[in-house]
């Protein structure tokens, strides 16, 4: 099992950030190698990505949901994966989201990539790009308030 740690500053206000991080379905806008997600229900999701340089797709089930707090899932089917996006409130106008991942390489190549730190470098990108995504529109494209527990 690896695990990657990584956070970002955003500027603009917590519920900005969580409000847009609830918005699956536009995570390819800024997540590398990510195809597609498709919400199934409040609690399922759909994913399309490129893993290791081949097309993987699984379910994942978010297992708590907190609005301007937390976000934590598991996969259900392919590629184990499991974890958590919280968000802490800096300022009004800022917010650091943070982001733990848990992961089993599936496979000689991602194994490989692994070891060199891609997955790592990769969330570090993702959380670039959503930097860069909130704070060019400096609103969400949508929101879902409810709770998870």
């Amino acid at each position: 099992m690896s695990v990657v740690e990584k956070s970002i500053e955003v500027n603009v206000p917590v519920r900005t950030a969580y409000n847009q991080w609830t918005q699956f379905e536009d995570f390819p806008k800024f997540m590398d190698g990510v195809q597609e997600v498709t919400q199934l229900d409040d609690k399922h999701l759909k994913w399309k990505a490129n893993v290791g340089g081949k097309d993987e797709e699984w379910h994942a089930e978010i297992t708590e949901q907190v609005p301007d707090r937390r976000i934590a899932w598991t996969s259900r089917g392919g590629a184990m994966n499991a974890g958590a996006v919280t968000f802490h409130r800096l300022s009004d106008d800022k917010s650091k989201v943070m982001v733990q991942l848990e992961y089993e390489p599936q496979g000689f190549l991602e194994h490989v990539g692994d070891a060199a730190g891609l997955v790592s470098r990769r969330v570090e990108g993702d959380l670039e790009r959503f930097k860069q995504f909130i704070e060019s529109r400096g609103r969400e494209t949508g929101a879902w308030r409810g709770t998870i527990s």
